[in-house]
């Protein structure tokens, strides 16, 4: 391997570290984290209980990624407005209204495709 190389998969890994990092301390620290990530543990829960096609675990994994990552990205973006202006300010309010909004098209998107999945299991237990 070329110094090129090591240097290229050296740089890669110390980026996966802080990726890590940071996942750690949304975890950790973020209560909107904290509920996104159970409610992600209790729907794979439920995805075993049923017993999800690949296919439908596939899209319920994409959506439990996804709104963790609008909800890391819109953590980062409030603190970020908090940084830079800590008093309050109706254009930082608006900021993070609009961040937290992207969290909800996520969050709506992932409503949908569970009841998709999980709807027609529940009505035929009935």
């Amino acid at each position: 391997m070329s110094e090129t190389e090591k240097g290229f998969v050296k740089g890669r890994l110390k980026s996966l570290k802080f990726a890590f990092r940071g996942m750690l301390i949304l975890v950790r620290s973020e209560h909107s984290i904290m509920v996104q990530l159970g409610i992600g543990v209790l729907v794979s829960i439920l995805g075993f209980v049923v017993g999800l096609s690949p296919a439908e675990w596939i899209l319920q994994i994409m959506c439990i990624g996804m709104v963790l990552t609008a909800e890391g990205l819109n953590t980062a973006i409030e603190k970020l407005c908090d940084f830079i202006n800590p008093e309050h300010d109706p254009k930082i309010g608006r900021i993070k209204d609009i961040s937290a909004g992207g969290v909800g098209f996520a969050a709506v998107a992932a409503i949908v495709v569970g009841a998709i999945i999980y709807v027609p299991r529940i009505l035929s237990w009935l």
